[in-house]
């Protein structure tokens, strides 16, 4: 079990349950001072570069060194590589997510998958505290173009006449609030993601947004729902409103058939009960909501083996599934869970909510936390918006990391 010495904070959440926060600094959020010569550039990357779907990216500093986060030292820093964004305020810790990318073990590059067209890329210094420095260390804003490659990901093509509907759902329908969405199909076979079958395929619901490119793979977030496993039925939540639906077949690499096997785009209208009161459920109705069975949830920071500081930055990352806080219920969407030299929890029941199992319920996904000397495990489950977890569970494998009081650099000192 861990020791007291992991220091966190419980914030309420939804449902009733905790959420285990860091414990930050309390002071403003000063800057570290930066020579101003130093200079932040992309390595054998130029501006307007045609470039593959995947490619990886290198970083360059001068005039400073490369530190972890959490190492406070004059003239150092860490990366941060931000996508199609503007510049964060500068007076303040930069943001962790899609578009503001985290290097806090001092990575100097890092592979990014891209959509095909044009993307903005910027490199950004930070100190320890993720906060830029004054002067800001930054590269210029460089735009690339991603090449689309036809033998990447072939289209598969559909059998003549196939056609994919909703099952008892009409244009201009009425539905409430929480509704059961169902979906049929003919001339194909539902198969899962990643299984390659001739006319087979797999469902997707497109939520208020129009079709997507019809030549590369579905994203996969609130707008676009996957289906992978094989579901032809969905528990769908809506705010009342007009709301647009469709759906969308795509093969084992969600890449839609050629031609299209796509519905009608209907449209809806989402009203809530009249004086309903919901009712609570029954302390056995655990329902565990669906996953997408090619979801991945991994670690960005640290990685298996790794040494680390006995104050860390723990870092999330999440594939082909959305992030959404506790309490919101949204079809193929969770929140993060930290377990900390702890099992994986019974998957029926709400993870528990202490220091050894860390809910990120506001969507977070990076966690600090402070750690005594010598090996701890960690592991990432998600769960849905009850804070249980997903069928099939959605979750990394359980790694080993080693705090050492001097960090990484440690193993150096000979």
């Amino acid at each position: 079990m861990v020791k007291a010495a992991l220091r966190l904070v419980p914030a309420a959440l939804g449902l009733g349950l905790a959420v285990m926060v860091a414990i930050t600094a309390a002071t403003a959020q000063q800057r570290s001072p930066a020579p101003r010569t130093a200079k932040l550039s992309f390595v054998g990357l130029a501006d307007n570069a045609k470039v593959p779907s995947k490619f990886t990216v290198r970083f360059a500093v001068t005039e400073m060194e490369v530190a972890p986060a959490g190492q406070a030292r004059r003239n150092t820093g860490h990366h941060h590589l931000l996508i199609d964004t503007e510049l964060p305020p500068l007076d303040q810790p930069i943001p962790a997510d899609f578009n503001h990318i985290h290097f806090g073990g001092g990575q100097t590059e890092t592979e990014i998958a891209l959509t095909p067209g044009k993307h903005t890329l910027q490199l950004l210094f930070a100190d320890h505290a993720h906060i830029p420095h004054d002067p800001p260390v930054m590269s210029e804003r460089i735009t690339v173009e991603v090449v689309a490659d036809p033998a990447d990901k072939p289209r598969s093509s559909a059998a003549p006449g196939a056609k994919v509907f909703f099952i008892d759902l009409a244009d201009g329908a009425t539905i409430p609030t929480r509704a059961k969405i169902r979906f049929g199909s003919e001339g194909v076979t539902i198969t899962p993601a990643g299984t390659v079958s001739p006319n087979g395929g797999h469902h997707h619901l497109l939520v208020d947004t129009k079709l997507p490119a019809l030549d590369r793979e579905i994203p996969s977030d609130f707008n676009h729902l996957h289906f992978g496993r094989g579901q032809t039925e969905v528990d769908l939540d809506l705010p009342p409103g007009e709301h647009t639906l469709q759906l969308l077949m795509g093969d084992h690499d969600h890449v839609p058939h050629d031609p299209p096997v796509m519905s009608e785009r209907i449209r809806v209208r989402v009203v809530a009960a009249q004086g309903a009161t919901p009712a609570s459920p029954a302390p056995t109705a655990r329902v565990r909501q669906a996953s997408p069975n090619d979801a991945a949830v991994y670690f960005i920071y640290p990685k298996d083996g790794d040494i680390i500081f006995p104050t860390s930055t723990i870092r999330f990352g999440l594939r082909n599934m959305g992030v959404a806080p506790a309490g919101v219920a949204k079809p193929n969407t969770g929140h993060h869970h930290l377990l900390v030299d702890v099992a994986a929890p019974n998957f029926d029941e709400p993870i528990p909510a202490d220091l050894n199992h860390i809910h990120l319920g506001g969507g977070q996904t990076e966690q600090r936390v402070t750690l005594p000397p010598g090996k701890h495990t960690f592991q990432l489950l998600l769960a849905d918006e009850r804070h249980i977890p997903h069928d099939p569970p959605v979750m990394s494998e359980r790694i080993t990391v080693t705090v050492m009081p001097g960090g990484p650099r440690a193993t150096r000192r000979r």
